[in-house]
């Protein structure tokens, strides 16, 4: 499971992510949404142990990220906002680089390296500088090393993003072939990701959590039955409640 306990970030007097509290367990794909500024990226960051919580507790499989760094992370795959790599290796060095600091080895290292390769459609530009290749195969690239090492939790942030609508497709399909065994945490501003992938959605602003249901369930509570209206109805009151209040 992924156990978050009174997760709160703050930047001087800015609170980033206030006092968030949830879990989420295997089979689950949670989807995180939320404006701009809400505290998803920040949230998502503090998972994996890349940003330092401000107070709170976050443990990954048992493993507490900031006591047991390192266990916590080796049972996370992490795909960050803008997916970004070594831009001056090419996309086999950059893989065998991972697959180095991911300790793979042996029959299982060719064979985690075929499979990403394979599923992420990278045959074709394995000798390609990746500073030189497409915003899509950047994302697929990014793919590719969150999931080498076959871990049982993905922190993906905006994992479509860039992507043509058969990539997009594609990669929602693998999400969901994934999706039984692993827990699987995606940050997206795309609803319809939400519908085609998640089984559960938060929506959180201003680094509070504002709903927490599945997708169905969500957007049960508008007339017109559709998520983004539910979204648009939450994040529209959040704003005029902080303009009222300025």
């Amino acid at each position: 499971m992924i156990e978050i306990s009174h997760l709160t970030k703050r930047y001087g007097a800015l609170v980033a992510v206030d006092d968030l509290s949830f879990s989420v367990e295997p089979g689950q794909v949670l989807g995180f949404l939320g404006p701009n500024g809400a505290g998803k990226s920040t949230t998502m960051k503090m998972i994996t142990g890349f940003l330092t919580p401000s107070s709170g507790s976050i443990r990954v499989n048992g493993h507490d990220v900031a006591a047991a760094p390192l266990a916590a992370k080796a049972c996370m795959g992490y795909l960050p906002e803008g997916a970004p790599c070594y831009g001056e290796m090419n996309v086999r060095g950059f893989l065998d680089f991972i697959a180095n600091v991911r300790g793979l080895t042996g029959a299982q290292r060719r064979s985690r390296l075929d499979d990403v390769i394979g599923r992420l459609g990278l045959q074709g530009v394995l000798e390609q500088v990746i500073e030189t290749l497409s915003k899509g195969y950047k994302r697929r690239v990014g793919l590719a090393q969150a999931l080498l090492h076959d871990p049982p939790v993905l922190i993906l942030d905006e994992p479509t993003d860039g992507l043509d609508p058969n990539q997009k497709f594609e990669v929602r399909t693998l999400i969901n072939d994934m999706a039984k065994n692993k827990i699987i945490v995606i940050s997206t501003h795309i609803l319809e990701e939400v519908d085609a992938v998640c089984n559960r959605a938060i929506i959180i602003a201003n680094g509070r959590i504002l709903a927490d249901d599945t997708p169905r369930g969500l957007a049960a509570g508008s007339p017109s039955g559709r998520l983004d209206d539910v979204f648009r109805s939450i994040t529209t009151g959040v704003r005029a409640k902080a303009v009222a209040n300025a």
